[in-house]
C-alpha cells in the first residue's frame, strides 16, 4: 500500500561528519537509539525550555522519561550555539519526538530532530573555526536567534572597520604633520605650518609698518607745504 504522506518517524540523512562508524553499524545503533540530535535552536533557548517540550513525548509510566539534556556549546566561549542532545530511557520516546516534535517551533524557530547513534563527551562543542557550528560560519543572512550575521560576514565587516580606522589614523597623522587639529575640531596650524604662517604674518606686519610710516611722512610733508 502506497502512502500519500511519508512517515515522520524515519531516520533522516543526518550523519555525524566525524563519526568513524560504517553505515551498517550506524544503522544498527540507530534502530534502538534513545538519543536525539536537535538542531536549528536559538542561542537563547534554555535547557528548561527543552525539558518542557521534550518531556511531552516521555513515558514515565512505562519506565521511560528524559535521562539528560546536553546543550551544544561554543568551543571558545562556552555559551549555547544552537544545538543539543536529548537522551531518553526508551527508544520509542525518541521515535515519538521524530513524529511529533521535529518540524515544530520552539522559541519561534522550526527545530529539527534526528536519531543519533549515541552521545560521546566532546560532541557538545561546536566544530566551526570560530567555535560555533559550521553552518554559522558561512551564513550570509542575518539571524537574530543565532548571533546575528554569520562569522565570515562579521569578520569581513570587522576587517573593513579596521581598514577604515587605519585610513582615518593615517589621514589624521598626515594632517597633523602639516596643520593639525585644534580644540573642538577647529583647524589650528601646528609645527612647520604654524612657523610658516607666523613668518608670513611678520612680513605682512612689517609691510604695514612701512606703509604707515610712509603715510605719516607724507602727511607731515604736506603739512609743511601748507604752512
Amino acid at each position: 500500500m502506497s502512502h500519500v504522506v511519508s512517515p515522520l518517524d524515519l531516520p533522516s540523512s543526518y550523519k555525524d561528519s566525524q563519526s568513524e562508524l560504517d553505515r551498517e553499524t550506524e544503522r544498527r545503533l540507530l534502530s534502538h537509539s534513545c538519543t536525539l540530535y536537535v538542531g536549528n535552536l536559538s542561542f537563547y533557548t534554555t535547557e528548561a525550555q527543552m525539558y518542557e517540550l521534550f518531556s511531552t513525548c516521555a513515558k514515565p509510566e512505562e519506565g521511560g522519561g528524559i535521562k539528560r539534556i546536553i546543550m551544544g556549546l561554543d568551543r571558545h566561549q562556552k555559551t549555547p550555539c544552537g544545538f543539543a542532545f536529548v537522551e531518553y530511557y526508551l527508544h520509542s520516546e525518541a521515535v515519538a519526538c521524530l513524529r511529533y516534535i521535529s518540524g515544530t517551533k520552539l522559541d519561534e524557530r522550526i527545530i529539527r530532530c534526528d536519531l543519533d547513534p549515541g552521545y560521546k563527551e566532546g560532541r557538545q562543542f561546536g566544530r566551526g573555526r570560530s567555535g560555533g557550528q559550521v553552518r554559522d560560519e558561512f551564513r550570509q543572512e542575518y539571524d537574530s536567534g543565532r548571533g546575528g550575521w554569520g562569522h565570515q560576514r562579521l569578520e569581513l565587516e570587522r576587517r573593513q572597520q579596521e581598514q577604515d580606522r587605519l585610513r582615518t589614523q593615517v589621514q589624521f597623522d598626515t594632517y597633523a604633520a602639516i596643520g593639525g587639529l585644534g580644540q573642538a575640531g577647529a583647524d589650528v596650524p601646528t609645527g612647520e605650518a604654524a612657523e610658516r604662517i607666523k613668518r608670513a604674518r611678520s612680513e605682512e606686519e612689517e609691510e604695514e609698518d612701512y606703509e604707515r610710516r610712509d603715510e605719516d611722512e607724507g602727511k607731515r610733508f604736506r603739512g609743511g607745504d601748507d604752512e
